[in-house]
């Protein structure tokens, strides 16, 4: 399997409904966050929202990839970059959110896609990053601690939620 992480344009318009659409009819709640905050029916606008250049309120600039398994010309999964941290997302956000489609999990995807992400990282400039993960999502937490996370603390959020925070060094 041969990936790598794309930018959304016209031309992955097909691969992004599929991947949606499977998802979506699966799931209610997909991660990253950022490719359900707007409707990908509408498309040009969905285009648009999947790159914040400037923080306004709870947001900060990110930018958001998805990633092509080059030899089904498919997309496999999504990350979300957030160039830098505000107070939530160093508590419990992190800078890279990542998920990959139901039908592609357990196939080692994530740990390549982090991977992946990590060098987009290294190319914004950002010597360490956070990255968290549910304390029950122990394929996430593999997948971090693949690519050189070290726990850091684990936090109960306001749910009751656990979540573990893993610091990657990049420099």
């Amino acid at each position: 399997m041969n990936l790598k992480l794309v930018k959304l344009s016209p031309v992955y318009r097909e691969q992004l409904f599929e991947l949606m659409d499977e998802w979506l009819a699966l799931e209610p709640d997909i991660t990253p966050y950022a490719i359900a905050r707007h409707d990908y029916h509408d498309f040009e606008p969905y285009l648009d929202s999947l790159e914040i250049t400037e923080s306004t309120g709870t947001l900060v600039p990110d930018s958001t990839f998805f990633c092509l398994d080059t030899d089904q010309n498919r997309f496999v999964g999504a990350v979300n970059i957030r160039h830098q941290l505000n107070d939530a997302l160093l508590r419990s956000g992190g800078h890279i959110g990542d998920g990959v489609r139901p039908s592609q999990r357990r196939k080692g995807i994530a740990t390549q896609m982090i991977a992946l992400a990590l060098d987009e990282c290294r190319k914004l400039g950002i010597p360490r990053v956070l990255m968290v993960c549910d304390k029950s999502n122990i394929g996430s937490a593999k997948s971090i601690q693949r690519n050189g996370g070290v726990l850091e603390n684990e936090l109960v959020l306001e749910d009751g939620a656990v979540i573990q925070r893993y610091w990657i060094q990049l420099e």
